[in-house]
């Protein structure tokens, strides 16, 4: 399959070459195309015709992405993922398909943390876009990697670093799109709330603080075209938009400092019935603050201005987490935040002043 290189290539600066991006496939034409297409772009590409050979590479060389063929021999895709995967976490892998059905399964592409996958197309302009959200992501796990190893080395500074990396990321996701600057920090406050009114201790409570303020962390990784889109999103932006809970997670993963937060961020759209994601999980399978960060978050959007809607009524969204309790959120749960808004909206009043 030869795939055509003639598309719009914009201008790109020097700083591609800083990443190094290894493609696996078993057809040298594809090989070849991908050379000429990303050099065009900037980037440095590796490639390699024979699986077996990349992982080799992979172990030998640092590669910040991988570009992986699925039907290979003489192993698959899945295969090369789960040997990497021993001994190599961070690499950002993208999968690519030649006909969607004959993609692995989303279980398999969910357990080997592969972080996205296309179908082959005669042109690149998807794959590059994919390719551009991860490295979004590549760049913000090694600023959070060098942030880790410094404070390795000044313990002292642990605290405070740690809060302005906080401060640092997040508002570079809210500063992209007006319509959500404040979310996070409203999110954070009414989820402390929440844990104040069940009971939860001073350490569950900065996590839920801190976690809330870093839940959309992921969108950093999701392309400003769909983050920013007024009209309805396709099936397939959609589901690029569900992919930022386990890429905050990834991002997170490289510093030990923020561990205790990658429950909150992965799974803040997990539903209680089940039907959520990342991972489906149901009932108190779901992690209780990323339970609590879930209701916290479904008010602040309903009480939102956003560019297709106006915020909507208290009354109606009281309805409205009625209607969702032991659905999309926690029937225990529910009742004790409608409790904080019948009782207590002055502290919620408090809250939307001050963001």
């Amino acid at each position: 399959m030869r795939l055509n290189i003639n598309s719009n290539l914009n201008e790109t600066g020097n700083h591609n070459k800083d990443y190094k991006i290894i493609a696996v496939d078993d057809e040298m034409g594809i090989i070849d195309s991908l050379s000429v297409y990303l050099s065009r772009s900037g980037y440095q590409l590796v490639g390699v015709t024979n699986p077996l050979e990349a992982i080799e590479r992979v172990k030998e060389e640092h590669f910040d992405l991988m570009i992986l063929d699925y039907i290979m021999t003489p192993i698959h895709g899945d295969k090369v993922v789960e040997e990497i995967r021993k001994f190599d976490k961070e690499l950002y892998i993208l999968l690519l398909t030649g006909h969607k059905d004959l993609a692995p399964p989303l279980e398999t592409i969910k357990k080997l943390d592969i972080q996205g996958y296309c179908e082959k197309s005669d042109k690149f302009d998807q794959l590059l876009l994919l390719i551009e959200s991860g490295l979004k992501s590549v760049d913000q796990m090694r600023l959070i990697k060098s942030i880790n190893d410094d404070l390795e080395q000044s313990k002292e500074l642990l605290e405070k670093s740690y809060l302005e990396t906080i401060e640092t990321l997040r508002y570079t996701v809210e500063a992209k799109d007006f319509y959500t600057r404040g979310h996070s920090d409203r999110v954070s406050e009414y989820a402390v709330l929440i844990g104040k009114k069940i009971g939860l201790n001073d350490e569950e409570l900065k996590k839920l603080k801190i976690g809330g303020l870093f839940h959309d962390i992921g969108k950093i990784g999701i392309p400003d075209s769909i983050l920013l889109k007024n009209d309805k999103l396709t099936p397939d932006e959609y589901s690029e938009i569900k992919n930022h809970p386990s890429i905050g997670a990834h991002i997170l993963s490289n510093a030990s400092i923020f561990k205790d937060l990658i429950p909150i961020v992965k799974h803040h759209h997990e539903r209680y019935d089940g039907k959520g994601y990342p991972n489906n999980l149901i009932g108190e399978e779901i992690p209780l603050l990323a339970r609590i960060t879930s209701i916290a978050d479904t008010f602040d959007a309903m009480t939102s201005r956003r560019s297709y809607r106006d915020a909507l009524p208290l009354e109606h969204v009281k309805e409205e987490l009625r209607n969702c309790a032991g659905t999309q959120l926690d029937p225990k749960l529910v009742p004790v935040f409608l409790d904080i808004l019948e009782n207590e909206y002055d502290k919620i009043e408090e809250i939307k002043l001050k963001y």
